[in-house]
């Protein structure tokens, strides 16, 4: 180990006042787990890629990303989306896997159907790492996050090729074309989504009115699991699924198996959520590492 010693002396008055910061080199560095977000970029910092990546650091994970829309966005509203071209989606996954081969991937705003075929193009050929999708369709705000022409290309390409899916209510609704109102719904939703799909499933229940719990259903073929939180009220959130799908994908990539990850990640959603603080009086999420 070296130790760096930097002084810093501030004179005044006659007196000299100095300050002495060590700074430890270790000879030998520590290894990070490496995890992709294949997502939309948020300029307002709070979802998005910039939620992922937060979230990996937090939990001590290299992220890595491949940006497929540029978004002008703040906690309000969603003012306008540019899609970045197929072809580059493709090379900023390819550029990442030939350097730094993420050990999990996770999806979030793809958008378009051309993007997610270049997705499920490059995940299609060979062994990659466990994909995580969270089928992005629609901001907190309203906004459509994912085209009504690519909802079919989701679910017939990449749905399939996923380790995991996380819609969250009203996707789940439109994946299978129904109500989802109780606990009950989303366990069949659950079953019937892993039936068609092959993956396991997680469907969010942060949206039920049900006002002292939020209470998610995983379902992996063989058992369904509730996860269960105090509901944190007062606070309006943005970015949590976004966060939630990450921590999943940071803890396959630090070596949990699936059903671990997701309990993980739901006390880590939860906690950022408790935690959250504001920023020019918007609630935002505190991306930290559990205690």
């Amino acid at each position: 180990m070296l130790l760096i010693l930097i002084f810093f002396a501030a004179p005044s008055a006659g007196t000299e006042i100095k300050s002495k910061i060590t700074i430890k080199i270790m000879s030998k560095r520590k290894r990070l787990p490496i995890a992709l977000t294949i997502a939309g970029s948020d300029s307002g910092g709070g979802a998005g890629v910039q939620a992922d990546l937060k979230t990996f650091a937090a939990l001590g994970v290299h992220g890595t990303s491949a940006i497929t829309c540029i978004t002008a966005q703040n906690p309000k509203r969603v003012t306008g989306i540019q899609p970045i071209r197929a072809d580059m989606v493709r090379r900023q996954i390819e550029a990442v896997f030939d350097e730094l081969p993420p050990a999990a991937v996770k999806t979030g705003m793809l958008y378009s159907a051309e993007i997610i075929r270049a997705v499920a193009d490059f995940f299609e050929r060979g062994k990659r790492p466990p994909l995580i999708v969270d089928p992005v369709m629609v901001s907190t705000s309203g906004a459509v996050l994912l085209k009504p022409s690519a909802i079919r290309v989701l679910q017939e390409r990449l749905l399939p090729l996923a380790a995991l899916i996380t819609p969250n209510l009203d996707e789940a609704e439109i994946l299978t074309s129904r109500k989802l109102r109780n606990l009950e719904d989303m366990r069949a939703a659950a079953r019937e989504l892993r039936e068609r799909f092959g993956c396991a499933v997680l469907v969010k229940g942060g949206h039920l009115r049900a006002p002292h719990a939020a209470t998610d259903v995983f379902f992996n073929g063989h058992k369904s699991r509730l996860l269960v939180a105090r509901r944190v009220r007062g606070v309006s959130t943005h970015g949590t699924g976004c966060t939630y799908s990450a921590a999943i994908a940071a803890g396959l990539a630090r070596g949990q198996n699936l059903p671990h990850a997701v309990r993980f990640a739901k006390a880590f959603i939860t906690r950022a959520i408790a935690q959250s603080y504001l920023a020019a009086g918007h609630s935002v999420l505190r991306h930290a590492q559990p205690v």
